[in-house]
């Protein structure tokens, strides 16, 4: 990862996005994932995200008694990154937000880490 030279292009609760302007890498940072990227790379997997269809993929999987039923595939063919909805509207939101003042981007409900009970 590069040390010097690293501009934030979007942030969000869970990761941010930043490319390192020597090297033009893309570094995705998101829960415990961290993938680097060229720039046709970063390209595909944004198309990849911003398209997915949450709706289809929890409907297919929704008798599997996992929690994250949304999958990314990699090109190592024994290697799935698995999603909530949740996790991938806030990817999508951030692979959305570029370019955008980080600063500027009001929370969303699901940025808020707190339990609600109503008395």
């Amino acid at each position: 990862m590069c040390n010097s030279n690293v501009k934030i292009l979007s942030k969000v609760k869970s990761g941010e996005l930043s490319l390192c302007t020597s090297c033009k890498i893309y570094h995705l940072e998101f829960n415990n994932i961290y993938l680097e990227f060229g720039k046709k790379e970063f390209r595909q997997f944004k198309n990849y995200i911003l398209d997915i269809e949450i709706d289809y993929w929890e409907d297919r999987y929704a008798s599997a008694k996992i929690k994250r039923k949304i999958p990314i595939p990699s090109m190592q063919p024994n290697l799935v990154l698995m999603f909530k909805r949740q996790e991938i509207k806030e990817l999508q939101r951030l692979l959305s937000q570029i370019n955008k003042n980080i600063y500027d981007v009001y929370l969303n409900i699901n940025d808020i880490d707190y339990k609600f009970i109503s008395n």
